[in-house]
């Protein structure tokens, strides 16, 4: 990563001394290097959400379990197993990293699109503070969906940490949809205005929904090395801010 990007770490003091969920942003494919990276060089090495089937081959398993990665069955049947872990990292001091939009934003200018509740239900279900992080920069290294690196001229990332999300108003609620959703809104809120400081930029108005624009929720829905909005090559002709826009 250092040999990738020059980096700068904003207010790493505001990470938690005990175990918490990390929320950053997600605008392309290495960000979960670039944060990764950085809560590692705090000393708090990152716990990641991974599909059950890499548990499955022995040796990736022995490794994915010694590291305490959590596993996610989408089919549902393994929630209870997730929880169980997720707690088990908590309650150690460990960084969960959740990234509450579930796929790179699909938000044309790169700012948080409509989360999932999932970061939420998980703060809700321990009472483990919710730390939201920004950061910019990573996408003009790879930018959303590229074949390769585009390192020269050196680019820097920064990475901004915010203060944990307050979800106070919600301990005690029925995990019901309303309850979710609105926790959900707040920590989507907390990231925006770390990347509208990171950015020096207002964010819009209203955030961008996939649903309301009939995009994929999850996944990549272009062809890798394609522009979602022009189809051509992201690092043809990419100036400062214009790989990898989303679709």
């Amino acid at each position: 990563m250092n040999a990738l990007m020059g980096r700068a770490w904003l207010r790493t003091d505001r990470l938690p001394e005990g175990g918490f969920i990390a929320c950053p942003n997600h605008c392309t494919e290495i960000d979960p290097l670039v944060v990764g990276h950085m809560l590692y060089s705090q000393g708090r090495p990152p716990h990641f959400l991974a599909k059950a089937g890499l548990f499955k081959p022995p040796v990736l398993k022995q490794v994915m379990q010694g590291t305490k990665q959590i596993p996610v069955d989408r089919s549902g049947t393994g929630a209870g197993r997730s929880l169980e872990v997720a707690r088990e990292v908590l309650d150690e001091g460990g960084a969960i990293l959740i990234y509450p939009e579930g796929t790179l934003t699909r938000d044309p200018d790169l700012w948080p699109m409509k989360g999932h509740t999932g970061a939420a239900r998980l703060a809700l279900k321990t009472g483990a503070p919710v730390v939201p992080i920004a950061h910019w920069g990573a996408q003009e290294v790879f930018p959303r969906y590229a074949k390769r690196f585009h390192v020269w001229p050196r680019k820097r990332v920064r990475v901004l940490v915010g203060e944990p999300v307050d979800l106070s108003e919600f301990e005690g609620r029925p995990l019901d949809k309303s309850t979710l959703v609105a926790a959900t809104e707040r920590i989507m809120d907390a990231i925006t205005a770390l990347l509208a400081e990171l950015r020096g930029e207002e964010p819009p108005g209203e955030r961008w929904d996939p649903s309301a624009h009939q995009q994929s929720l999850h996944g990549r829905d272009v062809e890798r090395g394609t522009d979602p909005l022009n189809g051509t090559d992201p690092l043809k002709g990419a100036g400062a801010n214009d790989g990898g826009i989303p679709a």
